[in-house]
């Protein structure tokens, strides 16, 4: 399957092992070589900014991209507590390399809660034949908003326009990008290899620079009508979803292997080291109860995101057995969003202050360029930016202050299109509905 053959690395410390820790075993044993080599020339890609293609390719052939389809259908068959464990080994490993699977593990699950049949008929076939699937929704323009177009051409489209925070597209073999058709909303799957595809590695940002979040150009590429996912309407139901939830756990996975691979340099950094700051001669720093003190405090910083990233995972497993049972409600997708974000607020505190507190195990020396250790702090500080926490907060407190619910993309696409029709007669709206596309 693969040529990798170092050791697994140890477990994350914050997951209980309970009757169902042998089925995870068994999952995650065939990627656990792939993530030891993958954490073993990490900090080798840091320094010559070397994109990780042969290991996302070695996971890609594992058959990662697949485990959270069901094993009926020739998937994995992780549940969400297993496929964020897992996720977060990854993440221990590098979590440049995990934050890149984030588009692609999103769309799939908002495929599986959904139960599309004919989503599932496109893509699954696809992702069992290990294709990625990345994502291209956000712009760089002078105001946000979506100017990627589809310009009708016989019974398809020509897709123009450019996407940048494009993570894990560059890596991807499909991509799936928002795009326009005169005011109408869309979504459309295009083969990365499409004539008119240019993927670009021009993210600049100070860390998880190997994301590959950068740009994407679309120059006139050609979309046929099967490759239309989803069109938009006013009678979307953006509550019915924890998709937004799962993206939000997706980075905060990241953070959490961020604060456990911290803790793992901080111990291999002090165990052989024979001198300290102000003490003669030689020393022996893993028995000075300060140092031992300041790695305590960061594994008990980092059980406690791993702690957080846990439980969230156990409540969107709940949700999801719920969605598919018909059991679930509104409110429960809405409690979803807002316990991920209340989580968020934490974790990100948590990592942050680890990866500062990891330079207190050593001098100077801890700061060395070879080392890289910075990486950690700027690998958390980029990650926890991508969606900004402090607009988290305030959705949090105004949810349990005036009972509002958190907005969604897909709460923001439908506020645009009921304001586009707002003048239409009910019966005109009826008529354009039925006049739309099948999805």
């Amino acid at each position: 399957m693969n040529s990798f053959s170092t050791e697994a690395q140890t477990q994350p410390h914050g997951w209980s092992f309970h009757s169902e820790s042998v089925v995870y075993e068994a999952l995650a044993a065939p990627f656990r070589p792939i993530f030891a080599e993958i954490a073993a020339s990490a900090v080798e890609r840091e320094i010559s900014r070397e994109l990780p293609f042969r290991y996302i390719e070695a996971l890609r052939d594992a058959g990662f991209g697949k485990v959270r389809i069901p094993r009926e259908l020739g998937g994995g068959g992780a549940t969400i507590p297993q496929f964020f464990r897992l996720l977060e080994e990854l993440a221990t490993a590098d979590s440049n390399v995990a934050h890149a699977f984030r588009g692609h593990f999103a769309f799939l699950e908002e495929r599986l809660q959904q139960q599309d049949e004919a989503a599932i008929e496109f893509w699954f076939p696809k992702v069992l034949d290990h294709k990625l699937i990345g994502y291209a929704m956000a712009e760089r323009t002078e105001e946000t908003g979506n100017s990627t177009v589809l310009e009708p051409e016989g019974e398809g489209w020509r897709l123009k326009g450019t996407k940048y925070y494009s993570t894990g597209t560059i890596y991807a073999d499909w991509i799936v990008v928002a795009a326009k058709e005169n005011d109408d909303f869309c979504s459309v799957a295009v083969p990365a290899d499409a004539e008119g595809v240019e993927r670009i590695d021009d993210w600049d940002g100070f860390g998880q620079r190997l994301t590959g979040s950068g740009t994407t150009h679309f120059r006139s590429v050609r979309i046929e009508p099967g490759q239309l996912i989803r069109r938009f309407d006013p009678e979307d139901k953006p509550e019915d979803s924890y998709n937004l939830a799962f993206l939000q756990m997706i980075l905060l996975t990241a953070i959490a292997g961020v604060g456990r691979a911290a803790l793992r340099d901080a111990v291999e950094f002090v165990k052989p080291r024979t001198r300290a700051f102000g003490i003669p001669g030689k020393s022996s720093p893993k028995d000075d109860p300060l140092v031992q003190r300041v790695v305590g405090r960061i594994a008990s910083l980092s059980y406690a995101a791993d702690s957080l990233i846990e439980n969230n995972a156990r409540h969107l497993q709940e949700l999801y057995e719920a969605k598919l049972a018909g059991a679930a409600k509104p409110d429960d997708f809405v409690a979803a969003t807002v316990r991920t974000f209340e989580a968020q607020q934490i974790v990100i505190d948590l990592v942050l202050q680890l990866t500062t507190l990891l330079f207190e195990v050593g001098g100077a020396s801890a700061t060395a360029e070879s080392r890289r250790l910075d990486r950690h702090w700027r690998n958390a500080r980029t990650a926890a930016s991508h969606n900004p926490a402090i607009f988290r907060e305030r959705a949090i407190g105004d949810y349990l202050l005036n009972g509002t619910a958190p907005v969604t993309r897909s709460a923001l696409v439908q506020k645009a299109l009921e304001e586009r029709y707002e003048p239409e007669s009910k019966a005109a709206a009826h008529e354009r509905e039925l006049e739309l596309p099948s999805l």
